[in-house]
């Protein structure tokens, strides 16, 4: 059994990113299932979600002005 190192804040957000418009590599996609834990993709998920719609909130509210 090989050890995982903890991916960087930069490596969660890109695959995260890449989550979010579809578009990951299938050799990223198993370095992200064989992390040690996914609490770091899973907080970015929700901030990313949580910026994404309140983006699209405040652009309907203002098209809607």
């Amino acid at each position: 059994m090989t050890t995982n190192k903890p991916a960087s804040w930069k490596q969660v957000l890109k695959a995260v990113a890449g989550a979010f418009i579809g578009v990951q590599s299938e050799q990223q996609r198993q370095q992200d299932f064989n992390a040690n834990s996914p609490m770091p993709y899973i907080v970015v998920g929700v901030v990313m979600a949580l910026i994404f719609v309140v983006t699209v909130l405040l652009v309907v509210s203002w098209v809607l002005r």
